[in-house]
Order: C-alpha cells, then sequence, then structure tokens
C-alpha cells in the first residue's frame, strides 16, 4: 500500500469530531498558550525584604534598586515551563536594558554547580540569584515555577505572575510599562 492510501484509510477511519481534535493540537502550538492572569500585591500587605547572593557569589537588595524596574523571576533547572520562558526573558532584558529594567532569573534551593552547568550548557545569559533555602520564595508566596515578580521603580511590587509567559509581548510588555513610568 502507498502512503496516499495509508492517509486516505487513516482519515476515513476516524470521525470528524477526532479529526479535528488532532488537527487543533497539530496547529496550535504551546506558545499560544492562555496568558496567566497577573496578581496585584495587595497594598495593605508589607513587602518582604529581598535579599540574595548572585551566582558568583556577590550580595543583592531589592532595596538597593530603587530608580529601576526589577522582573525577578523564580525558576528551576528542573522545571520545563521555567526553561521555555527563558528565551522570551533573555529577549526582554536586552530590549528594555537602556529603559533601566532588570530582569534576573532567581534559583530555587539549587546548588550553584547544578546552576552554573545549566548556564553553560543553554547559554542563558541573565544575572542569576540564588534563593538557596527558598526563603526569599516564601516570603514572596511563591509555591508555583515558574513565576514572576514585577517591581516598579519605586521598589513597589506591583504584581506576579505565576506560570509560563510569553514576556516579550502583549499584555506583558503593557505589565512592564506601567512599571517603568512609575515615578
Amino acid at each position: 500500500m502507498d502512503a496516499r492510501a495509508a492517509v486516505s484509510r487513516f482519515a476515513a477511519a476516524i470521525t470528524r469530531r477526532e479529526w479535528l481534535a488532532l488537527a487543533a493540537s497539530i496547529v496550535v502550538p504551546a506558545a499560544l498558550a492562555d496568558t496567566p492572569k497577573p496578581q496585584s500585591w495587595p497594598r495593605n500587605k508589607p513587602q518582604p525584604t529581598v535579599a540574595l547572593p548572585t551566582l558568583d557569589g556577590e550580595p543583592w537588595k531589592l532595596s538597593g534598586q530603587v530608580g529601576q524596574a526589577v522582573l525577578l523571576n523564580f525558576w528551576a533547572t528542573w522545571c520545563e515551563p521555567c526553561q521555555a520562558e527563558m528565551p522570551a526573558l533573555q529577549r526582554l532584558s536586552a530590549r528594555y536594558a537602556q529603559a533601566s529594567l532588570q530582569v534576573l532569573a532567581v534559583n530555587f534551593r539549587e546548588s550553584p554547580d547544578t546552576v552554573r552547568r545549566f548556564v553553560a550548557n543553554t547559554g542563558m545569559g541573565l544575572p542569576v540569584l540564588m534563593d538557596a533555602d527558598g526563603s526569599a520564595a516564601k516570603s514572596l508566596g511563591i509555591s508555583i515555577f515558574p513565576t514572576t515578580v514585577l517591581v516598579d521603580r519605586r521598589g513597589r511590587i506591583r504584581l506576579t505572575v505565576s506560570g509560563e509567559c510569553a514576556w516579550d509581548q502583549e499584555p506583558a510588555t503593557s505589565w512592564l510599562r506601567a512599571a517603568l513610568q512609575s515615578a
């Protein structure tokens, strides 16, 4: 039996509903999945102090970043959605570098050696902060990975986004523009 005959037999054997489901799964890529909904940081909820070392051991404090918008992306090397959104975060970082946006990858509870191997193997170019004991994630209420925290220029947490997001596309870029415009 030739290939055309096999395809014709297959097409005749499945129902219309099955055919449409199969076609939809092929045509709609995962990248077009629903954008996660941002959650505003409650005004009456205190903001935690975030102070973490970089992958190289240098101290970093969120309170020292006033005047710049900051995007803290909490991730882990074992998290596939985290890996999938990294290229968009890197493009976003390059696109908004001159607009005083810092995009930082905050690794959750992994060893520096594990993170260094991941960075070397993937070519990830974002600065990495180490949340070795998970205390920063806990203080921000993060339990899903990836979760990203957007901080405006005044150092105020504006929102959190749980789940994979196309950070270099709308609506995420409008969330960023609002944080960058804050005085």
